[in-house]
Parts: structure tokens; C-alpha cells; sequence
């Protein structure tokens, strides 16, 4: 009995938690132009042509001088990335900078801190998906510690993140993120305890 009850509790309180991020993300969208910095960075991933013309708005509204698209098809050139983003070719050709290595979010931070390192940026706007943007910012935070991050997230497209749980597909999707973002930050609170926050960090997709 004590064991049900056990388990109980602990479901009650994951389920909480699900939906307090839900909420979370649910307001990320629709927000507002962001407040001007150095870059911005667009991830990469499902939806990612909204993700391009929000980063892309970003460039053009002048409210940063140069923008990544972290995290983009090996096979794709740089032409190809462009038509996508229906970005002017004088913007895209001055301001626009490609990255190849992320193949998931922990290279994302990784390849997002090399690129603002080597441009000498302090301040990033970050571009992904709604769902996607906690777990983001937290990789990125962690990579990033004296960098000013700021959040500006795209509409999921196939998901209404306010209505998550009337179709399979949106509960899915948002328990399986849930359960990523509570890996991630379980990992980043026992890496600042110790000697832990020494270790090489497992990715998480």
C-alpha cells in the first residue's frame, strides 16, 4: 500500500510538472520583436522554415549584426539554405553564417558558443521552436554562462501548444520534451554540486 501510494505521489507530482511546462510554453508564442543584440541563432529541427523567417525578420529589422543557422543537413549548400529563408542575397551573403557539426541541442550550445566566442558577442537572440526553447536555453545557458540570452520562439506548426493534449501526436510531443528538459536540468543541478561539472555532458536529441 505505502509503495502504491508511493508511486502515486510521484506520478501526481511529474504530472504537475508536465503541465507547468506546458504552460511555459504555451506563452513563448506570439511574442513580440525582441530587444536588439550582437547575433542571433536559429536551431535547426522540425519547423525549421519558421524558425528561418523569424531569425531572418531578426536580421532585417536590424535588431542583430549577424545570424547562425546552427545545426544544418550536411547535405544542404549554402544556396539551398538561403531559398529557404527567402533571405535578400545581399543580407544573406554579409550577414549570414552556416553550421554544420550540431546534430542535437548539446551541439547546438556547443556550436552557438564557438560562433560567439570567435565574433566576440555578448548578447544572443535565440530562435527555435516553442516546445523546443526551454531545453534550449538551458544548453545554451550552460555554454554561455556571460552571455545575455534572450528567447524568441516559433509557432509549432503541427502542435497547438495550448490545446497539447487533444491530439496523440501533441501529447507525445510534449511528454517527450518534458521528459528531455527534466533530463537536462537533473544533469546541469548535479553538475554545479561538484566534481561532477567536470565531466564530458551526455546529449541529449
Amino acid at each position: 500500500m505505502r509503495t502504491l501510494s508511493a508511486l502515486l505521489v510521484a506520478f501526481l507530482i511529474w504530472a504537475a510538472g508536465l503541465f507547468a511546462f506546458a504552460d511555459r510554453v504555451s506563452r513563448l508564442t506570439p511574442a513580440p520583436l525582441p530587444a536588439p543584440a550582437d547575433g542571433v541563432v536559429v536551431l535547426t529541427g522540425a519547423g525549421s522554415n519558421a524558425r528561418l523567417d523569424r531569425g531572418m525578420a531578426v536580421l532585417e529589422a536590424g535588431l542583430a549584426r549577424r545570424l547562425l543557422v546552427s545545426g544544418v543537413n550536411r547535405e544542404a549548400s549554402r544556396e539551398d539554405i538561403r531559398l529557404v529563408s527567402k533571405a535578400a542575397r545581399r543580407l544573406y551573403d554579409c550577414c549570414v553564417d552556416l553550421g554544420f557539426t550540431a546534430a542535437n541541442t548539446l551541439g547546438n550550445a556547443r556550436e552557438t558558443a564557438e560562433w560567439a566566442r570567435a565574433m566576440r558577442f555578448r548578447s544572443l537572440i535565440i530562435v527555435t521552436a516553442d516546445y523546443h526553447m526551454p531545453r534550449a536555453m538551458l544548453e545554451l545557458k550552460s555554454a554561455l554562462p556571460d552571455v545575455r540570452l534572450e528567447p524568441y520562439a516559433a509557432a509549432t506548426p503541427v502542435v497547438d501548444a495550448r490545446r497539447w493534449w487533444r491530439s496523440r501526436a501533441g501529447a507525445r510531443l510534449m511528454i517527450r520534451e518534458y521528459s528531455k528538459y527534466m533530463t537536462v536540468l537533473g544533469r546541469e543541478m548535479v553538475r554545479r554540486l561538484g566534481p561532477a561539472g567536470d565531466a564530458p555532458r551526455k546529449a541529449t536529441p
